[in-house]
C-alpha cells in the first residue's frame, strides 16, 4: 500500500470472504493510527521547534519521556524546569538504552498535564509509555492536549491529515501487527472535542446547544448572527471582542468546511457523530483565541510602525498575548527591540509580516534583559566614581571588576595603578567619568598591566600579544621589532631597578619611539652601504669616495688622498669574499666596510712614516756622519732588522757605496717611490714630505735615492759580518766545558774496572762481614746472660708485679667503656630479646603446628583490654551514626521532593503556603537533630518499651533477622519468589540495610554469601544454556552489577579507565570515524570549504561506492590505526588492573565460573570464560568505558556533558573491545572493519587470562578472617537499622513464602515465624504515642536490631553440647590457665598443682575482668556462659578442661597421642584472627569517619536546599491574596452548614455506607477553617446529635488530586468527591 492501501473508497467488484475483510479493516485501522501519529508528530515539531523521527519510530521515541518532559515545558515551563529533564541530550539513552529515571521525565509531563487542566480522562499510565503497553492511549492524549491547548491559545491547531499522507505496505502491515500487539480498541480519536466539554462542571445540553447554534450561523455566514451565537452565556466562551466579528466568521467558516471535508474523506458514515462535521466548543474557543492573537499582533505592528511607546506599551498588555515581563519604564526598550526584530525578519523574507507571539515574547524578554543590564550599568559606573574619590584602591578595583559596569578584565594585583591613573584622569574631567570613558581607560592600564606581567615573567610571545593590542593605544608599534621593544623595556626595567613596581604607558611609547629611531637609523645605514658597493661596481674611485662620505654610513677619518687606497682595498676584498662564498653576487657589509676603511687609513700612515724614515736614511748617508746614519737606521717606522749600533761605521761605508754607484749626473727629481708589501706603490715628495697612492702626472724619479729593500741589504751585509767576528768571542765557555767532560769519562773507567773486581769476589766478600757480625753478637748475649742469671729472685718479683698491673688496666678499660656505652648495650640487649619474640611469632604465625611456649608467650594478646573495648564501642557508634545519617538524607531527600510536588501544587492553589511552610520546618538546620532523632523509634514506647511482651517480640525478630543474614539461602529463594520488578526494590530497602550496605567485613562476607547462593539458585533454576546469561538480564547479575559499581566501585572505574579516559577526551585532533559514508561526507565537505567551490561528486553513496575513492580509503586507514592505538590503551589499562577491580566483583565471576562448570560439565571451558568475560567487562567496566561522565570516571563542570565526537570515539573503542573480549569478528556487515579482524583474534587470549586472573582470589573466609566460629568469639554483637515497614514487609514476604523457601518442617524458620505470631501492624510495632502523632509517616520509623542466635549453645555441662561450643568453651578455660601454669605441654601444665601464689593471682586477674565487664556496654559483654566460667577456681578450670580434653578425644576433635597438639593449634589460630581483627578494625573506623563526612556535606547540601525552599516561601508569602492580609485576628472565621442531601445534589458526596438516602437530609456537615491556613474540621451531626469529628487538611486534598485519587473517605464511612471537594472549599472559603 503505497498510498493509503485498502481505504475506504476502495472499489470492489467481488464479494469479499471474512479474512480479506478483516485485513482489509486492520489496514484501515493502521492507516488511521498512522495518520494519528503523523499528525502530533507535526503538532509536537511546531511547539519545539526540532525534527521528530518519522512516525512509525514516534512511538519508540517518546518512551524515554524526554520528548513529552519538553512538550511539558513548552506548555508549563514552571512544572517542567528544563534542567530537570533527565538525559535530555538523549545521550544516556542512546549508549545503553531505557534507564528507571527516565520515568521521571514521563511523570513531568502528566504533572505538567495535570497542571494545566487537561481531563484527567486522557491520562495514560506511566507503564503505557515506558514499557510501551498502550502507546495509541499516549498518542490520543496528545491529540486531546493539542485541542485543549489550542482552545486555551497556549498551542498551535493539530492539523487532520487524513487520506493526505501515503504510507508504506510494509509500514502498514508493521503498525497492524503492532496494534494487535496491544489487543486494544484503538480510541475515538474524532470523539475527543465532545468528551472535553462534557467534562465541564456545567449544564451539558446547554453547551451542546449554543454550539450548534454557533456552527449554524457560521454556516449562514451572518456576522452579526455568529456574533450574537458566540456571546450566548451558554457557550462558554470567553475573550470575545466585537470589532473582530467579521474574522471570527471568516475563521470559523475555513475551519468547519475542512473539518467537513475531513470527515467525508474518511467515510463511515454511520459511525460518525455530529462533531465529525461541526466544530466543538474547545475548537470554536481556540479559534477565537487566535484571532484575539492575530489583531494583538496587528496593534502592536501599527504601534511599531507608529514608533509610540505608549501605544506599544499598550497593546502588550493586551490580555490576548498573555506576555510575562512586560514593564512599564521599558517601553522605549520594547520599541528598540522589537522594531529591530521586525526589521531583520522583513529583510529575512523580503517583505513586511507580523511578528509571532513567541517572537515578541522573546523580544519582550530581550529588552527586559537590556534594560536591566544598562541600569545596572549605571549604578555600577556611579560606584565606581565614588570610589575612585575615595582613594582605596582595592575598593576601586573590586568596584571595576564589578559584571554590571561592562569593562574590560581588571587584574587586581595592579589596583594601585588603576587607582592612580582613573583619579588623573577624573581631575582632569573635573567631575565624574562616564562609562565609555572607563571602558577606554580600563582596556588602556590593562593593557600596560598585561604587558608589564609579560616583561617580569619573560614571555615575548605574551608581551607581543599585548603590546600589538590596539587597546594598549601606542603609536608606531612595529610587528617587525616586536623583540627589540621587548629587550629594550626589559632593560628599562632593570636599569630602573623596579621590583614589583610597573612601567607607565609614558614610559612604553618611549621606549617603542627610540626602538623605531633606531630601526630607522639602521635601514639608512643598508642604504649608504648598498650605495658603496654599487660604486665599487662602477670601478670609480671618485663614487667610492662620495658614497663613504654619505652621513648614513656614519664612516670616520675618511680622507680624499687616500681614495685610490680606500677603492683598492674595498674591490679587493669584495673580490675575496666573492671567492669565499662561490657567489659572484657578495657585497661587502658595514663592519666589512669599516675594516677595510681603516685598514686603508693604517697604510697610508704607514706608508708616510716609511718614506719619511727612508728619506731620513738618505740624507744622512749624504751628510756622511756614522752616528747619525746608525740612529735613523733604529727608526721603527722603516722596520730594517738586524741594525747593530756597534757598526755605525760599516754601514756608513756600505751604504754610501750603493749610493754612489747609483748615483746619475744632473739628477733633481723630487719624487721618490715606496714599494709596499701588496704590491703597490706610495709615492712621497721629497721636499714637501707629502705623499699619494697615485702617480702624479709628469713625476720623474730621483735616481740616488735608495729605497727601503736596498739599504736592508747593505744592513744584513754588514751585520753578518760582525756576527762571525764575535763569534769565537762568544764560545770560551763551551770550549772548557768539552774538557771537563772528557776528563770526567778517563774517571769513571777507572771506578768500573773496580766494580767488576768485587763483583767477581763477592762470596768471599760477604762471608767476610758474616763472621764479624757473628762475633759481635754472640759476646753482648753472653754478657746479659750473666747478668740475669745473677738477679733471678728479683726478676721473678717484677713480672709478677706487671701481670697484675696489666690485668688490672684491662679489667678497668672494659668497666669504663661498658659504663661509657650503656645505652648501647641496653639496646644490643633489647634488639636480641625482639629478635627472639619475632622469631618466636613467626612460629606462631607461619608454623602449621606451634610449640606450647611459643603460644604460652603470646596468649595475653586474647585478652580485650579496655582500648578494645573503646575502640569496639566507637565502632558501633560510628556504624550506627552512619546508618543513621544515610536514612536522615534519604529523609531529607524524599522530604525535598515533596516539597517539589507541594510548591507545584501551590502555584495551583496558593492557599496552601501555611502546609508547605510547615513541611518545610523539617528541612531547616535548627531542627536537623530532630529530623534525625524523628526516624528512630523511642526506646521507652513500641518495639523497645519495657515490657514482657514487646521484649519477646524484639527477641524473635532478632533472632529471625539473624538467621536471615547468617543463612542466605532464605533470602535467595525469597528473592526469586517475587515478581522482577519487586525485586530491586526489596534488594535496596531490606536486604542492603540487613547487611549495613556491607560495611564491616562480616557484613561483606555475608552479603557475598548471599549473592553468590542467589547466582548458584538462579544458574540452577532459570539458566538453560551458559549463553542464557549473556543474552538475559540475569536478576542476580544485574544487582551484583549495581551494588559493586557504586562507591568504591567508582573509584575503582576511575583509577582503571580515568587516565586514558581523560586522554582520549583531551585530543581534540583524534578522529575514529569508520563509517565510509562519513569519512566521505567529511572528505567532501572539507574540499567543498577549502575550494571554496561546490564539489563534482555525488553527496549521497553506499559504503562500496564511498570506499572505491583513495582519499576514503587512505582517511579510513588512518582512522582503523589511530582507534587500534587508542583501544590498545584501554586494553592495557584493563588487564593491567585486575586488583583494582572490587573483590566482591572479582568473586561473583568466580561463583560464576564455578556455578556454570557445575552444570554444565560438558560445556567447552571457552564458553564458560566468555560468559564470566561478559560479567566483568561487558556489564561492569564497559559502560564506563562508553560513558564515562555517568559514573564520575572523568570530572565534568556543572551541566557540561561529552561531545558527540567524543562519546563516538569512546563507543567505538568499545565496540572494538567488546568484539575482542567475545572473540567475535567483524562479519558481513562491515566488510572494511575486517581488518581488524586480526586485532581481535590477538586480543582474546589476552582477555582470557585477564578473566583467568580474576578468578584467581581467596575465598571469603580468608579475606575477611570470617569462619563460623566468629561471631562467638566476637566482643561486639552485630547491630542493624532497619525501618518500620521494612521490618513488616520482610515479615508479611516470608510468610506468603514461608513453604517454598523453608519446605522442611523441622527448619529452624518455622519455630521463629511462629515466635513472631501473626503479622502486627505499624501502629503495633510503634507504640501509643508514636500513633498519636499524625504528623510522622510511621513506615519510616527507624529500629536498631541486635542480632543473636537463639540456637546458640555454650552451656559445656550439658550433655546435647555441640563440639564447636565444647571447643570454644575449653578453648577459654585454657587460656585462663596457660599464663599461670608452668609446662612444656599440655599434660605437664594440667598436671602440675596450683600454688596459693598462683590461685592467688589467678583471682586478681579474674577479678580485674570482671570489673572492667560491668563497665562495659551492654552490645559489648560477653556470653553468660563465658562469663561465669571465668570465676571458677585455677583448679576447677583444670579439671574442667581434662573433663573437656576427654570429650572432645571422643568427638575426634583432638588426641592425646600429639599432646592434644590441636587445641594448641586452634588457640594459635585465636591470636593470630585476633590481630588481624584489631588491623581491620582500625581501618574500618577510619573509612567510616570519612563516610561520616561525606554524609554530613551531602546533609549540608539538602539543608542549604531546604533554605533556599524557605526564601521561596517567605517571598510567596509576601504576595498572598489580598483577603488573606485584611483577615484580622479578631474576625471570626465564617462557618459553612450542608445536610447530606444537598452535598449529594452538589455532587460532593456520594454516599454514606449503612444509611438509606431518604435519611441523608437528617445529616449535617459543619465545616469550620482551623487556626492554620489550610485545616478545617469537619463535624458530623445526625437529628443534631455529634456523630464524628475529622480533621481535613487541604494539603492532603491536593495531593490525592495530584495522585489522581477521585474518591475518598471521611469517618470511614463517607464517600466524597475529592474535585467537587476541593472546588467548594476554594469557592466558599478561599475566593476562587
Amino acid at each position: 500500500m503505497e498510498g493509503r492501501g485498502a481505504g475506504p473508497g476502495r472499489a470492489v467488484c467481488d464479494r469479499l470472504t471474512a479474512e480479506e475483510m478483516d485485513q482489509q479493516r486492520r489496514q484501515n485501522v493502521a492507516y488511521q493510527y498512522l495518520c494519528r501519529l503523523e499528525e502530533a508528530k507535526r503538532w509536537m515539531e511546531a511547539c519545539l521547534k526540532e525534527e521528530l523521527p518519522p512516525p512509525v519510530e514516534l512511538e519508540e521515541s517518546l518512551r524515554n519521556g524526554v520528548l513529552l518532559a519538553k512538550l511539558g515545558h513548552y506548555f508549563a515551563p514552571s512544572v517542567v524546569p528544563l534542567k530537570k529533564i533527565y538525559d535530555m541530550g538523549q545521550l544516556r539513552y542512546q549508549a545503553t538504552g531505557l534507564h528507571f529515571r527516565h520515568t521521571d521525565n514521563i511523570n513531568f509531563w502528566l504533572s505538567a498535564i495535570a497542571h494545566v487542566g487537561l481531563p484527567a480522562t486522557f491520562f495514560p499510565e506511566t507503564t503505557d509509555i515506558y514499557d510501551k503497553k498502550n502507546m495509541p492511549r499516549v498518542v490520543y492524549c496528545i491529540h486531546a492536549l493539542s485541542l485543549f491547548l489550542f482552545r486555551l491559545g497556549l498551542a498551535p491547531q493539530i492539523h487532520d491529515l487524513y487520506g493526505k499522507v501515503k504510507f508504506t505496505a510494509e509500514e502498514l502491515s508493521n503498525m497492524a501487527s503492532e496494534l494487535a500487539k496491544y489487543g486494544l480498541q484503538l480510541p475515538a480519536f474524532s470523539k475527543i472535542g465532545g468528551i472535553l466539554a462534557s467534562e465541564l462542571s456545567v449544564d451539558e445540553a446547554a453547551v451542546h446547544a449554543a454550539v450548534l447554534a454557533i456552527n449554524e450561523a457560521v454556516e449562514a455566514g451572518v456576522v452579526e448572527d455568529t456574533l450574537a451565537a458566540l456571546q450566548n452565556p451558554s457557550a462558554l466562551l470567553e475573550n470575545l471582542r466585537e470589532p473582530l466579528a467579521a474574522i471570527y466568521q471568516e475563521l470559523l467558516a475555513q475551519a468547519k468546511m475542512e473539518k467537513a471535508a475531513n470527515a467525508r474523506s474518511r467515510g463511515d458514515g454511520e459511525s460518525q457523530d455530529i462533531y465529525d462535521r461541526y466544530l466543538t466548543q474547545a475548537e470554536i474557543q481556540g479559534h477565537i483565541n487566535q484571532v484575539n492573537v492575530l489583531g494583538a499582533l496587528e496593534a502592536v505592528d501599527d504601534a511599531l510602525e507608529r514608533q509610540s511607546p505608549e501605544a506599544l506599551l499598550e497593546a502588550l498588555g493586551d490580555p490576548a498575548l498573555a506576555l510575562r515581563g512586560v514593564r512599564r519604564d521599558f517601553a522605549d526598550w520594547y520599541l528598540e527591540q522589537l522594531s529591530s526584530d521586525r526589521e531583520q525578519k522583513a529583510q529575512e523574507l523580503g517583505l513586511v509580516e507580523l511578528l509571532e507571539k513567541d517572537e515578541v515574547q522573546a523580544a519582550v524578554a530581550a529588552a527586559n534583559l537590556k534594560g536591566d543590564q544598562e541600569q545596572a550599568m549605571l549604578q555600577a559606573v556611579a560606584r565606581i566614581n565614588r570610589a575612585i574619590q575615595r582613594g582605596v584602591a582595592a575598593d576601586t578595583v573590586k568596584e571595576l571588576m564589578s559584571p554590571e559596569a561592562q569593562l574590560p578584565p581588571v587584574h587586581p594585583s595592579a589596583s594601585a595603578v588603576y587607582q592612580q591613573e582613573l583619579a588623573v584622569l577624573q581631575r582632569q574631567r573635573q567631575g565624574e567619568l562616564d562609562q565609555e570613558e572607563l571602558f577606554v581607560a580600563v582596556e588602556m592600564l590593562s593593557a600596560v598591566v598585561l604587558i608589564n606581567r609579560a616583561l617580569e615573567a619573560g614571555d615575548a610571545s605574551g608581551f607581543w600579544n599585548s603590546l600589538a593590542n590596539a587597546a594598549t593605544g601606542l603609536a608606531g608599534v612595529e610587528g617587525d621589532s616586536a623583540q627589540r621593544y621587548f629587550d629594550a623595556l626589559v632593560r628599562l626595567r632593570q636599569a630602573c631597578g623596579l621590583d614589583g613596581a610597573f612601567l607607565s604607558w609614558t614610559e612604553l611609547q618611549a621606549t617603542v619611539s627610540r626602538v623605531n629611531a633606531q630601526v630607522q637609523e639602521e635601514t639608512d645605514q643598508v642604504l649608504a652601504v648598498s650605495l658603496i658597493n654599487e660604486a665599487l661596481d662602477q670601478g670609480s674611485p671618485e663614487k667610492t669616495l662620495s658614497a663613504l662620505l654619505l652621513p648614513a654610513a656614519r664612516l670616520e677619518d675618511i680622507s680624499l688622498p687616500v681614495a685610490p687606497r680606500y677603492h683598492h682595498l674595498l674591490v679587493a676584498a669584495r673580490r675575496q669574499k666573492a671567492q669565499a662564498t662561490g657567489d659572484p653576487g657578495a657585497v661587502l657589509w658595514l663592519e666589512e666596510i669599516r675594516r677595510e676603511v681603516a685598514r686603508a687609513n693604517q697604510d697610508t700612515d704607514m706608508a708616510q712614516r716609511m718614506a719619511l724614515g727612508v728619506a731620513a736614511i738618505n740624507q744622512a748617508i749624504k751628510e756622511g756622519k756614522a752616528a747619525q746614519t746608525a740612529r735613523v737606521l733604529r727608526n721603527p717606522a722603516v722596520g730594517l732588522r738586524g741594525v747593530v749600533p756597534d757598526c755605525a761605521h760599516g754601514y756608513q761605508r756600505v751604504l754610501e757605496g750603493a749610493m754612489a754607484k747609483k748615483r746619475r749626473p744632473g739628477d733633481t727629481a723630487l719624487w721618490a717611490q715606496q714599494d709596499m708589501k701588496d704590491g703597490t706603490a706610495y709615492y712621497f715628495h721629497l721636499q714637501t714630505f707629502e705623499g699619494t697612492w697615485e702617480r702624479p702626472p709628469g713625476c720623474s724619479l730621483n735616481t740616488s735615492h735608495l729605497t727601503r729593500e736596498e739599504i736592508q741589504s747593505a744592513v744584513t751585509k754588514v751585520t753578518a759580518a760582525h756576527d762571525r767576528q764575535q763569534l769565537w768571542k762568544a764560545n770560551v765557555g763551551f770550549i772548557i766545558q768539552l774538557q771537563a767532560r772528557l776528563r770526567g769519562f778517563l774517571v769513571r773507567r777507572e771506578f768500573a774496572e773496580c766494580s767488576l773486581f768485587l763483583r767477581t769476589w763477592l762470596p768471599a766478600v760477604t762471608k767476610i762481614q758474616a763472621h764479624w757480625r757473628g762475633y759481635r753478637q754472640r759476646k753482648v748475649y753472653r754478657e746479659r746472660l750473666q747478668y740475669l742469671e745473677a738477679n733471678t729472685g728479683a726478676i721473678i718479683k717484677i713480672q709478677a708485679w706487671a701481670r697484675m698491673w696489666a690485668a688490672r688496666r684491662r679489667y678497668r678499660r672494659r668497666l669504663g667503656y661498658f659504663q661509657k656505652n650503656v645505652n648501647s648495650i641496653v639496646k644490643i640487649q633489647a634488639f636480641f630479646r625482639a629478635r627472639k619474640a619475632r622469631g618466636d611469632y613467626r612460629t606462631l604465625v607461619h608454623a602449621p603446628h606451634p610449640p606450647l611456649s611459643v603460644v604460652r608467650r603470646f596468649l595475653h594478646l586474647l585478652n580485650q583490654s579496655q582500648r578494645d573495648f573503646l575502640a569496639e564501642a566507637e565502632l558501633l557508634r560510628l556504624q550506627e551514626e552512619v546508618v543513621r545519617k544515610i536514612r536522615s538524607n534519604q529523609r531529607l531527600e524524599q522530604d525535598l521532593n515533596l516539597m517539589d510536588i507541594k510548591i507545584g501544587l501551590l502555584v495551583k492553589s496558593r492557599i496552601t503556603l501555611q502546609e508547605v511552610v510547615s513541611h518545610c520546618k523539617k528541612l531547616t538546620r535548627k531542627n536537623k537533630e530532630q529530623l534525625s532523632e524523628m526516624m528512630a523509634l523511642d526506646k521507652q514506647k513500641g518495639l523497645k518499651s519495657l515490657s514482657k511482651e514487646k521484649r519477646q517480640k524484639l527477641e524473635a525478630y532478632q533472632h529471625l533477622f539473624y538467621l536471615l543474614q547468617t543463612q542466605p539461602i532464605y533470602l535467595a529463594k525469597l528473592i526469586f519468589q517475587m515478581p522482577q520488578n519487586k525485586t530491586t526494590k526489596f534488594m535496596e530497602s531490606v536486604i542492603f540495610s540487613l547487611y549495613n550496605y556491607a560495611s564491616n567485613p562480616r557484613e561483606a562476607y555475608l552479603l557475598l554469601q548471599l549473592f553468590r547462593t542467589a547466582l548458584q539458585e538462579e544458574v540452577r533454576s532459570r539458566v538453560e544454556r551458559p549463553q542464557d546469561v549473556v543474552t538475559g538480564s540475569p536478576t542476580v547479575v544485574r544487582l551484583v552489577v549495581r551494588f559493586y559499581r557504586n562507591g568504591r566501585g567508582q573509584s575503582a572505574l576511575r583509577e582503571i579507565l580515568g587516565k586514558v579516559t581523560r586522554d582520549v577526551l583531551e585530543d581534540k585532533t583524534l578522529s575514529l570515524h569508520t563509517d565510509p559514508v562519513h569519512v566521505y561526507k567529511s572528505w567532501v565537505n572539507q574540499t567543498e570549504a577549502q575550494t571554496g567551490q561546490r564539489s563534482h561528486l555525488p553527496y549521497s553513496v553506499t559504503p562500496e561506492q564511498a570506499l572505491s575513492h583513495p582519499e576514503v580509503q587512505r582517511r579510513l586507514d588512518i582512522a582503523l590505526r589511530n582507534l587500534l592505538a587508542v583501544t590498545d590503551k584501554f586494553l592495557v589499562a584493563i588487564i593491567s588492573s585486575v586488583d583494582q577491580i572490587p573483590y566482591g566483583m572479582r568473586y561473583m565471576a568466580k561463583a560464576l565460573k564455578t556455578a556454570l562448570a557445575e552444570k554444565f560439565p560438558r560445556a567447552p571451558e571457552d564458553e564458560v570464560y566468555k560468559v564470566v568475560g561478559n560479567l566483568l567487562y561487558y556489564r561492569f567496566l564497559n559502560p564506563a568505558v562508553v560513558a564515562p561522565d555517568a559514573f564520575d570516571v572523568v570530572a565534568m563542570a556543572a551541566g557540561g556533558v561529552l561531545a558527540a565526537p567524543q562519546r563516538h570515539t569512546l563507543g567505538a573503542v568499545a565496540q572494538l573491545l567488546q568484539h575482542a573480549a567475545a572473540g567475535k569478528a567483524f562479519s558481513g556487515e562491515s566488510p572494511h572493519l575486517r581488518v581488524l579482524n586480526d586485532y581481535v583474534e590477538e586480543t582474546y587470549p589476552k582477555f582470557r587470562r585477564f578473566v583467568c586472573r580474576a578468578c584467581q582470589v581467596p575465598e571469603p573466609e580468608e579475606r575477611f578472617a570470617v569462619d563460623e566460629y566468629s561471631d562467638m568469639v566476637a566482643v561486639a554483637k552485630p547491630v542493624v537499622y532497619v525501618t518500620v515497614g521494612e521490618l513488616v514487609n520482610t515479615h508479611r514476604l516470608l510468610l506468603e513464602h514461608e513453604d517454598h523457601i523453608a519446605p522442611d518442617p523441622r527448619n529452624p524458620l518455622h519455630e521463629l515465624l511462629e515466635d513472631l505470631g501473626e503479622l502486627p501492624g505499624v501502629p503495633d510495632l510503634v507504640g501509643e504515642n508514636g500513633v498519636e502523632d499524625g504528623s510522622m509517616d510511621l513506615s519510616k520509623l527507624e529500629v536498631s536490631l541486635t542480632l543473636t542466635n537463639k540456637f546458640e549453645g555454650l552451656e559445656t555441662d550439658a550433655e546435647d553440647t555441640s563440639a564447636q561450643s565444647l571447643l570454644l568453651s575449653t578453648k577459654q578455660l585454657l587460656a585462663d590457665i596457660l599464663p599461670f601454669q608452668p609446662g612444656a605441654s599440655l599434660q605437664d601444665t594440667l598436671s602440675l598443682l596450683a600454688s596459693k601464689e598462683q590461685e592467688a593471682a589467678h583471682k586478681r586477674l579474674m577479678c580485674r575482668r570482671q570489673a572492667q565487664e560491668a563497665q562495659t556496654p551492654q552490645p559489648l559483654r560477653r556470653h553468660r556462659s563465658l562469663v561465669a566460667q571465668c570465676l571458677l577456681p585455677l583448679a576447677e578450670k583444670q579439671r574442667r578442661v581434662l573433663r573437656n580434653l576427654r570429650r572432645l578425644e571422643s568427638l575426634g576433635v583432638v588426641s592425646a597421642r600429639d599432646g592434644y597438639q590441636g587445641l594448641v593449634d586452634e588457640l594459635a589460630k585465636d591470636i593470630r584472627s585476633q590481630h588481624r581483627y584489631r588491623q581491620r578494625r582500625k581501618a574500618e573506623l577510619l573509612r567510616l569517619q570519612a563516610t561520616l563526612q561525606g554524609l554530613d556535606t551531602k546533609a549540608t547540601f539538602y539543608e542549604e536546599q531546604g533554605d533556599y525552599y524557605s526564601q521561596y516561601l517567605r517571598s510567596c508569602l509576601g504576595h498572598l491574596a489580598p483577603g488573606s492580609r485584611n483577615s484580622g485576628k479578631g474576625k471570626k472565621q465564617p462557618c459553612l452548614h450542608y445536610t447530606a442531601a444537598q452535598l449529594v445534589e452538589k455532587g460532593v458526596l456520594l454516599e454514606i455506607e449503612d444509611l438509606p438516602s431518604n435519611h441523608f437530609r437528617n445529616v449535617v456537615f459543619h465545616i469550620t477553617p482551623g487556626d492554620e491556613a489550610g485545616k478545617f474540621e469537619v463535624n458530623a451531626k445526625f437529628l443534631g446529635v455529634d456523630m464524628e469529628r475529622f480533621q481535613l487538611h487541604y494539603q492532603d486534598l491536593l495531593q490525592l488530586q495530584y495522585e489522581g485519587v477521585a474518591v475518598m473517605k471521611l469517618f470511614s464511612k463517607a464517600k466524597v468527591n475529592v474535585n467537587l471537594l476541593i472546588f467548594l472549599l476554594n469557592k466558599k472559603f478561599f475566593q476562587k
